[in-house]
């Protein structure tokens, strides 16, 4: 049986990615220093509580266990945050990376795959977007991910590390078991919130910009559901395991939505119509993202089973009801 360390494994995407890598078989240990995450979320295996800004916590750790491969996702990664406080992104992020990636190369192991974001293309050119589009963050935390991507590239090409760096469009859902789902009082996603306001638990909620190039003037996104992202990082692991083949992939669906197209949706599902207001754009975000993903379904075999907005704000709905 492998041992996998998954950092920041006791939040959204990382839980559900450690759920499934426990139903895989798969020894799975979670690094978490709980800021963001929750105890309860992590449904296999161990938790260590720790940060990774603390380097001789992590030697201790890497020198008492021997794991077989690293899932990094613990990360700041809040958008706008991060415009307002870029130092605590760039140390947190970026900082944190590099003191885990220097343990990993004292103790090893060597393999990583890493939690990056559509966030490094910032405005494409060309919509969908694929792999090998230029590299143009627009905020902080998008520099952060492209930041830690070359770093990853560097020490590939110098034989220290494998990896998969794998980058997230717009994630959403929950567990369609209800196991597992977003636990953050604060999270931003635009399909938590909605939900959160038609179940009572917000006021309403805001719609930043509607003078987008787009065609109800409402930002366009890729809306991928949680379980399918998680699939795709035990898929990115083994191939990574098997062949030791550094790369690059999308995560997402290749079709974007709208928010008003998504928050129809939601009154559709939920049967509940709530506030919503218009504010100006918010500092960082690009009109449309949507991705190429033709590549990991190419390679890694990916095949999403949750491939429907309906069903993932459904999933979502059912995980927020009391």
């Amino acid at each position: 049986m492998k041992t996998i360390l998954v950092t920041g494994g006791a939040g959204y995407i990382g839980s559900h990615t450690v759920l499934a890598l426990g139903e895989r078989g798969y020894d799975v240990v979670t690094l978490d220093n709980l800021s963001a995450g929750h105890r309860w979320a992590v449904r296999h295996g161990e938790l260590v509580e720790l940060d990774l800004l603390d380097r001789e916590g992590l030697d201790r750790l890497f020198a008492a266990r021997r794991f077989d491969a690293v899932v990094h996702f613990a990360a700041h990664i809040q958008v706008p945050e991060s415009v307002e406080r870029p130092l605590m992104y760039y140390v947190n992020n970026v900082g944190g990376t590099l003191n885990l990636l220097a343990a990993m190369v004292r103790h090893g192991p060597r393999y990583l795959i890493y939690s990056s974001s559509a966030a490094v293309y910032g405005i494409p050119e060309v919509i969908p977007v694929a792999e090998d589009a230029p590299l143009r963050p627009i905020n902080p935390y998008g520099h952060t991910k492209a930041m830690v991507e070359r770093i990853l590239r560097d020490m590939a090409r110098a034989g220290e590390i494998d990896y998969i760096a794998l980058r997230y469009f717009n994630v959403a859902g929950a567990d369609p078991g209800g196991r597992l789902g977003e636990g953050k009082e604060w999270a931003p996603h635009l399909i938590t919130v909605a939900v959160r306001a038609a179940a009572g638990r917000r006021a309403g909620m805001t719609v930043f910009g509607t003078d987008y190039p787009t065609p109800d003037g409402t930002g366009v996104r890729d809306y991928i559901h949680v379980s399918d992202l998680a699939e795709a990082h035990v898929l990115a692991l083994e191939h990574l395991l098997a062949t030791g083949e550094s790369g690059v992939f999308n995560c997402g669906y290749g079709r974007g939505y709208s928010v008003l197209e998504v928050l129809d949706a939601v009154r559709e599902v939920t049967g509940v119509d709530f506030p919503v207001e218009y504010a100006g754009r918010r500092a960082g975000d690009p009109p449309a993202l949507v991705a190429d993903s033709r590549l990991i379904r190419e390679r890694l075999g990916w095949q999403p089973r949750l491939d429907d907005l309906r069903l993932i704000v459904e999933t979502a709905w059912r995980w927020e009801l009391p």
